[in-house]
Parts: structure tokens; sequence; C-alpha cells
């Protein structure tokens, strides 16, 4: 364990009715909102542009004072504590980096503010670059460094002043694809080097799913749901989210029949749909949910089988992706459908070709209420239509 940050600095973060609302508008760019981070927790706001992430990343920061509420870091009450003086450090997008001082000498900035002495900076700078692997580039300027090399400098001058939390705010957005994959692993792992806190904004979904231990997914100044990447891509409680992340069907249904902890729901002849009841909520027949089901979890079959849900579909456009092939398909109903195939062999389905649509009842999850109501994100396939 390096001792850039010991475990027992480490601290959490506590919102209790945190909201923010600027002059002259109708709405709160943050409307109240309680949330917790454990300690050493790699926790990721998740959501849209403009959804309010950003401004409440600067709120636990310091950067802007919530018009409502407290911000909490290891159960101290730091709401109304200068941002210099709360013990937290923000990478930004940009770096931020000083041009004209060298690598050694951005990374121990901040130690030499703290009048620490050349003795005491020397070992800290030095092995705050050994933890971003950039051992060798102390006497480098900015400009003679890569984007990804940048990153990791911004991130080791956080980390050398020992926070109890880092807050990065879409640090790797300025990077191209295959290096903000890279240093999505980069970031993980110094971050349980090290052991602290680290509070991650991003509109990237995969990103989100990637690195995080939870995610609290924002949608209009709102967080719609917080839990591990499994739960929120699996089991989303809302519209939006099931929409936000990654690709989903969400189609409308009626239920007919509650049968302890599973709801069946009406359907055509030969069509079968069954889903989870959802936890903590009764749910009666007659009501109308919205159920959604990821592409992947679905069988694309010539024959039902013994399928509890399955529905009869016609092929209607077909898209190769190079590792799978993406269907979307029509229901007897109307209602579209995209289901991902992977390419093992199998011979591609031409437009108009009758098959089958089969998965378990677990891989699909049911939103009622208010939930089942909201927005639904661009990317998800939502007819609106019932089956």
């Amino acid at each position: 364990m390096s001792e850039t940050a010991p475990p027992q600095a480490a601290g959490g973060i506590e919102l209790e009715g945190v909201s923010k609302r600027y002059g002259g508008e109708r709405e709160p760019a943050v409307h109240p909102t309680d949330l917790r981070i454990e300690r050493g927790e790699f926790f990721s706001l998740l959501g849209p542009s403009g959804c309010g992430k950003s401004t409440t990343l600067r709120m636990i920061a310091g950067f802007e004072e919530p018009t409502a509420g407290r911000v909490l870091l290891s159960g101290a009450d730091v709401t109304r504590t200068p941002a210099y003086r709360r013990d937290v450090n923000l990478v930004f997008q940009s770096y931020a980096l000083f041009p004209h001082l060298d690598v050694a000498g951005n990374v121990g900035f901040g130690l030499r503010r703290r009048g620490l002495s050349r003795q005491e900076i020397a070992p800290r700078v030095a092995e705050a670059l050994a933890l971003v692997s950039l051992e060798g580039y102390d006497r480098r300027r900015p400009s003679e460094l890569s984007g990804g090399q940048q990153q990791r400098v911004a991130v080791a001058r956080a980390l050398v002043n020992r926070p109890q939390a880092l807050l990065l705010d879409e640090p790797l957005g300025a990077l191209d694809l295959k290096l903000r994959k890279s240093m999505q692993s980069e970031l993980k792992r110094i971050q349980r080097e090290v052991g602290i806190t680290f509070l991650y904004v991003t509109h990237d979904q995969e990103e989100a799913l990637t690195m995080s231990d939870r995610i609290a997914v924002m949608n209009a100044g709102r967080i719609e749901q917080v839990g591990s990447p499994q739960e929120v891509y699996e089991r989303p409680t809302s519209r939006f989210v099931a929409g936000f992340i990654g690709v989903s069907n969400l189609i409308d249904g009626t239920v007919a029949r509650v049968d302890g902890d599973a709801l069946e729901l009406e359907a055509a002849d030969g069509d079968g749909l069954v889903v989870p009841r959802p936890r903590g909520r009764p749910v009666a027949p007659g009501e109308r949910i919205v159920f959604t089901v990821r592409p992947e979890k679905l069988a694309i079959a010539e024959e039902p089988g013994d399928h509890r849900c399955r529905l009869r579909a016609t092929v209607e456009s077909v898209a190769y992706q190079g590792t799978a092939t993406s269907y979307t398909l029509s229901t007897r109903h109307g209602a579209e459908i995209v289901a991902f195939r992977p390419n093992t062999g199998e011979p591609i389905l031409q437009l108009g070709r009758r098959v089958w649509l089969c998965w378990r009842p677990e891989q699909c999850a049911a939103i009622v209420g208010d939930a089942a109501t909201g927005a639904a994100a661009a990317v998800t396939t939502d007819t609106g239509r019932p089956l």
C-alpha cells in the first residue's frame, strides 16, 4: 500500500438536503439531494449535460455554495468552509498544468504553498510520479507530454497532498477513445492503491460502468437511482435510467395476473410475458407498467420451446457490427424491439424473416408508477405501444 494516502486518511462524503438554485431560474440546478459516498469508494455521478452533476461536484469541492442543505466530509460539516481549506482535491478536464513549470514543479506546487522544505517535497513528488507510472519524467515540461501523460501529472498533483477525497470532473473527456480506455484502467488501479475516496463525474455510461463501485444516475437535477454498475444496468428503477445506460427495449404492458413475485402480462395468443414484481410496491391486475429487456438478453429462435417469455416477431432491419449483428424486429402489435446476436458462424437473418424472441423472466425488469411515465433517453427503443 502506497503512503501517498494511507487508509486512515480516507474519508466519506455526505450530502444532506443539498440543493442549488441560480438567480432567475424557475427550476433548481440541483433539487434537494441526500447522498452518502463511503470511505475509499470509487463513486460516479453519471448523467447527460446539464443534469446537475458538475454543480454537485463543485458544491462538494467548495467552488459553489449550496442554496440549502449540508455538505459533510468524514462527518464534519464543511458547507461554509472555503474551498482551499477543504481536504479534497479536484482534477479538471483541462488539467490546468502550469506551462512554465516542469513535471516535478507542477506536482510539488501545492506542497511548496504549504511551506514544506525541498527535502520533504522531493520524496513525495517522486512517490506520486511512481504511482502514476511517470518515473523519469520529472524534468519535462507539459508541452513535451502527451494528453494522457498530462492527465497523469494532474492526478499526481492532486494526490501528493494526501487529500481525504479526490474529485474528478470529466477528466478523460479530451482524450481519444483508445487512450481514454487505457486511462480508465489506470485511474481504477490508482484508486485501489491509494485507498481514498474518488468521486468521478462523467456523461459516459461505459466509463462509469467500467470504473465505479457505485453509480448515481442524475437527470434534470435529481438523482434517479443509486446502485452498483450491475444494479443500475440490470435493474433500472426508472424509464430514464433504463434508456440512458446502454441500449434497452422499453415496452408498455398491462398486468393480467400477480403470481407471488411474478407479474404475468396480457399478451397475444402464443406469446408469453412474465416479469419480476418490483420490490417494495404492490401491483394489481389491470395496472399499466413498463418493462425493460436488454438486446443482448434476447435469443432469436425458430421455435419458442418452453420459454415463459416469448414474442413472435419479424426482422425489419439488420446492422452488422463485427462481433455481433443488431436486429430490429416488429411484434404482431407493431412494437419495435432491438436484439443482438453474436457472430459465431450462424447465417445473418434476412429481412422479413419470422422468428421468436425468447428470454428468461429474471432477465427483464418492471418499472411502475411515476418512474414508468418519465422521459426515456434517446437511445432507448421505446415504442409506447402495448404488446
